[in-house]
């Protein structure tokens, strides 16, 4: 009895707690697939691998590095892409595009963690190599997380902050304790953390932007760059991964070239004529009455629409709230009903768009049209008291107009807010108590974009509102949103059926300041990081909806978005060379399973 009682006391002494390897882990409930599956549903494992691929994108590039803050979003794609796939770097664990959050093995074969998942062990594969045949180490991923901490940008950085200890556990696994500061998604998005060469990498140079091909795990080298143009990638014949479940039916081109453009127009023109052979097409109009050409006339391009079981997610024109003139709710609340849907919608989109009336619309996370319940009313405790009356008892929903441009009844509503806010019309003009106009300015990145805000500021005019509008091209764009050096954006708040960590960097207090990060609207509401936490806390799926509705009705009240539209479907076009399974995953059309059917 004491040679079995003894060693179990001197274990919990030291700490080590006892747990399963896992061939995966989901944020709730147990993964969909067993251990022994083969591949994941949405593949064709048999597939004829080989041709190739061109992909365009709009923008450009000065590094190879996508994980620091001067490649940031003109950062190489392909590197480390979540539509493209991660084609030189790889993550530790794999996630299924067909559940809400699971993950499977990838470079860590199992892993293992507790109940209160207060750690997670992962043990890495140890067929996993480097593109230079070296193996994947423990001391890699030791290595990986130090340099983020040090050089890489959030939300890399940021990781280490929620570990109490990180150690090598045997000869090929890595163990990460956390502190009060993580959450039940922390250990998943442990896995999601890319793996980089210690060997390879010189850490006193890394946050330098280089063009130089780096030495990565994944299935693709680097093969040419043309800097700011183009990069392309070739299939590694030796790429350890090919054959473990998680990898099979994907990387299907033998070589995959990202080529860059200044302006969507010149991008479509060059689908239009071969040089790209995908284009994912979010504009009704452009869809409808753009694909008249001859490529589509010979049936050499073909048109996919695929329909998710996404929700809506949230397009809007954002209120930079670090502006003064955004600084109140009822201001912010105002100026949104000035916006026409619906004139918007006949007269730019043939009526092809729903409005939007919540975050996480179109599924049961969403709280429109949904009254509060116990749970939620229980989660919320006196910050219900913030939220308005309708978006609590699910009754609100935008105003619908008479789709005019001007709606009297509608404008009436708005100026009556925006006199809450402390602004009357006189002479004309929309003024504070000091005699300040209401003005600001919109930028945009495009036309689209541009003709919407157009539409925004003749709106805005009818009441005394002085909206300017300043299109930026890309790379200025990007520099402002980074630095939060705009009044008004339009942007894309993209949802999932399992929200978490993301939130964090979208609408917690400390990511207003925090240059680089999400944080468009620049919240600063410690009931919202309140709710955040109760999201990231839930064990249960029934917790979980509670917590993600109670949020939503709480970002909804503050109207840090104007809302705009969605629609239900996903819209392609492609070469038809370029083929993809029949199988149609949850988060929707997946182009790293798709393949070119040229291949005999």
């Amino acid at each position: 009895m004491l040679r079995i009682v003894v060693p179990l006391v001197l274990s919990l002494l030291c700490g080590a707690v006892a747990a399963e390897p896992l061939h995966g882990i989901a944020m709730h409930g147990e993964p969909g697939l067993p251990a022994d599956y083969k591949h994941f549903p949405y593949v064709n494992p048999d597939v004829k691998k080989g041709g190739k691929i061109t992909y365009g994108v709009v923008g450009t590039f000065d590094s190879l590095n996508p994980f620091i803050l001067k490649s940031m979003r003109t950062t190489a794609r392909g590197m480390w892409d979540p539509e493209y796939g991660n084609l030189v770097y790889e993550s530790l664990m794999q996630r299924s595009r067909d559940e809400p959050f699971t993950l499977y093995g990838l470079l860590a074969e199992t892993v293992e963690w507790d109940d209160a998942r207060s750690f997670i062990q992962f043990n890495l594969n140890p067929k996993a190599k480097w593109a230079d045949g070296q193996p994947v180490t423990p001391e890699d991923v030791m290595f990986t997380f130090e340099l983020m901490r040090d050089k890489g940008r959030v939300p890399f950085a940021n990781r280490l902050n929620v570990v109490a200890k990180m150690e090598k556990v045997g000869e090929n696994s890595v163990r990460f304790t956390f502190n009060d500061k993580a959450d039940r998604e922390t250990p998943l998005i442990f896995g999601l953390f890319p793996v980089l060469p210690k060997h390879a990498i010189d850490p006193e140079t890394f946050d330098r932007s280089s063009l130089t091909p780096p030495v990565g795990s994944g299935p693709y080298k680097v093969k040419t760059v043309k800097p700011g143009e183009s990069i392309t990638y070739e299939r590694d014949p030796n790429y350890w991964g090919k054959d473990i479940p998680s990898k099979v039916g994907t990387d299907n081109y033998d070589q995959i070239t990202v080529q860059y453009f200044l302006q969507d127009t010149t991008l479509f023109e060059a689908f239009k004529k071969g040089d790209v052979d995908v284009y994912p097409d979010g504009n009704p109009g452009h869809w409808a009455n753009a694909y008249n050409f001859p490529a589509v006339t010979s049936g050499a391009v073909v048109k996919d629409v695929f329909t998710p079981k996404l929700p809506s997610g949230m397009l809007g024109f954002v209120f930079n709230t670090r502006r003064p003139i955004f600084a109140d709710t009822k201001v912010r609340e105002g100026l949104s009903l000035v916006f026409d849907f619906e004139w918007a919608n006949k007269n730019l989109y043939s009526g092809a768009y729903k409005r939007t009336q919540s975050f996480w619309q179109n599924s049961e996370l969403s709280s429109f049209g949904v009254p509060a319940n116990a749970a939620e009313l229980a989660l919320l405790g006196p910050i219900k008291d913030k939220i308005a009356p309708a978006i609590l008892d699910g009754t609100y929903k935008l105003p619908v107009t008479d789709g005019s441009g001007r709606d009297r009844d509608v404008l009436k509503q708005a100026v009556g807010l925006l006199k809450q806010g402390g602004y009357t019309i006189q002479g004309g003009k929309m003024l504070d108590a000091s005699g300040r106009q209401l003005a600001f300015e919109i930028m945009t990145q495009n036309a689209d974009q541009e003709k919407l805000a157009i539409a925004y500021q003749r709106s805005l005019q009818t009441i005394g509102i002085a909206a300017s509008i300043r299109t930026v091209d890309d790379s200025q764009y990007q520099s402002r949103t980074n630095s939060f050096d705009y009044d008004m954006i339009m942007k894309s708040y993209t949802s999932s059926l399992s929200p978490g960590n993301e939130q964090l960097g979208r609408w917690s207090s400390a990511a207003r300041t925090r240059e680089g990060t999400d944080s468009f609207a620049g919240a600063n509401d410690p009931d919202i990081d309140t709710l955040i936490d109760h999201l990231l806390r839930a064990r249960s799926a029934e917790d979980f909806t509670a917590a993600v509705r109670s949020y939503d009705r709480l970002l909804l009240s503050g109207h840090y978005v104007l809302p705009l539209y969605h629609i239900d479907q996903q819209w392609v076009a492609h070469s038809k060379r370029i083929g993809g399974p029949d199988s149609v995953p949850l988060n929707g059309y997946q182009l790293p399973v798709w393949w070119d059917t040229s291949v005999q």
